[in-house]
């Protein structure tokens, strides 16, 4: 039995085939242009936790129902939709956070960090933070303060939180 070029990529059924090649397009479409946003890092500030070049997910609808939360790896708009930045959550709307000798208090209450790689002493003077905003950094803390980008973040800048 011979087999047909058509028939071999479309199959017996060419408008049923159609219709699943349009419902995967449409569906990936949603999901990876909308919910599950690709993310490629770049740079060292995450490391260990993100590394430059990484590939990962940002969840949109992880903030629908729920808060941020303090240790949460999230993703910030910077300019336009597709250009972001990659912190980890260490201060809440409300609190008062510093940076003394490289520790990070909360409130005068030292923070634990795991995830945390150390180097240099960092200190910052106290920050307050408003009723929607968080304060966030990188996971290299071996790199000097003033190489580091950090700050604050309004929540509507939060775009979602980091998959891996």
């Amino acid at each position: 039995m011979k087999v047909s070029l058509k028939d071999a990529v479309i199959g017996r059924h060419p408008k049923r085939t159609i219709g699943r090649i349009v419902a995967v397009l449409a569906i990936s479409y949603v999901m990876f242009g909308w919910l599950l946003l690709p993310l490629r890092g770049e740079g060292i500030s995450m490391l260990p936790t993100f590394a430059s070049g990484q590939i990962g997910f940002v969840s949109t609808l992880a903030y629908r129902l729920e808060r941020p939360r303090r240790g949460d790896v999230i993703a910030i708009q910077m300019a336009g939709r597709r250009v972001m930045y990659v912190k980890r959550i260490i201060g809440l709307p409300g609190e008062r956070i510093r940076i003394a000798d490289g520790i990070v208090y909360v409130d005068d209450a030292p923070l634990v960090e795991p995830y945390a790689a150390r180097g240099p002493r960092w200190d910052l003077k106290e920050i307050f933070l408003g009723s929607a905003e968080y304060l966030v950094i990188g996971d290299n803390r071996r790199m000097r303060i003033e190489n580091h980008d950090f700050g604050i973040a309004s929540r509507e800048r939060i775009v979602g939180r980091l998959l891996f």
